[in-house]
């Protein structure tokens, strides 16, 4: 029942998304960042490198056990199966890199590195910038320390263990962050504490990526919450993902996207 929910709303978004190309965008900070960050397909040169590095990924069947602090449980994988159902695509991983270069963002956030592909696009944005990463599968920690080696990423700092727990003291010991990507415990109520927790370290500048908004009647439970947060100014949905602005001189408003 849950992939035909999740049939559903794609159909029903691809069918009511009707701001792709920037079409009825009438603010015009939105229509460049649709025009000229969300539909941009220029390559850059690290592309290349992650992408044969997922590539590699999806050919090892090594099983692996990862531990899930949000069912309180364990399960057995493959690497190649977690790159294949947890990573984001390559699409989605270089529009990341976009908005973070976009952005000019110097201090990064991440909930759920996964592996560290999406993690590796978002700190190869510059070398400049500073990637927090939060990991609560030891396993899936250490495999992806390794990848970030490969790449030769020095400007991640992946902290393993329970989520929950990190986030306060991450957030505790930093001024602010300019970009924020959740990718956790896709519950509505993590999210929203999530959520939250983080407005506390956000500005008028920062940028917040929401994953899997449709994962669930759950998660889409979260979305419709952080879209009506007064804190909000405007949102874009892309259906995978949904792009939060905090920025108050945007007017309140929220845009479906075709990606």
């Amino acid at each position: 029942m849950k992939k035909l929910w999740r049939i559903y709303r794609y159909f029903l978004h691809r069918f009511t998304a009707r701001n792709t190309h920037g079409f009825g965008v009438h603010s015009p900070f939105l229509f460049h960042f649709i025009c000229f960050v969300v539909e941009e397909k220029n390559p850059y040169y690290i592309f290349s490198s992650i992408e044969n590095l997922r590539d590699r990924l999806l050919k090892d069947r090594t099983k692996i056990q990862i531990e899930d602090f949000g069912t309180g449980k364990s399960r057995t994988s493959t690497i190649a199966t977690v790159v294949n159902k947890s990573v984001k695509s390559k699409k989605y991983g270089q529009l990341f890199f976009r908005i973070t270069l976009h952005t000019k963002a110097q201090s990064v956030l991440e909930l759920g590195t996964s592996l560290g592909i999406t993690t590796a696009y978002l700190a190869a944005a510059s070398s400049q910038l500073h990637c927090i990463s939060l990991e609560g599968s030891q396993t899936l920690a250490d495999l992806a320390k390794k990848n970030f080696q490969q790449l030769e990423l020095k400007n991640i700092s992946l902290i393993e263990g329970n989520i929950d727990e990190n986030l306060k003291k991450v957030l505790e010991s930093t001024p602010s962050f300019d970009l924020i990507f959740i990718d956790a415990n896709h519950t509505s109520q993590a999210v929203i504490e999530y959520f939250n927790m983080c407005l506390e370290k956000i500005h008028a500048h920062s940028v917040m990526l929401v994953d899997d908004i449709y994962w669930s009647a759950d998660m889409l439970k979260a979305w419709k919450y952080i879209k009506q947060h007064p804190k909000v100014t405007a949102t874009i949905d892309l259906f995978e993902t949904g792009i939060v602005f905090f920025d108050p001189n945007l007017y309140k408003k929220h845009y479906k996207v075709r990606y």
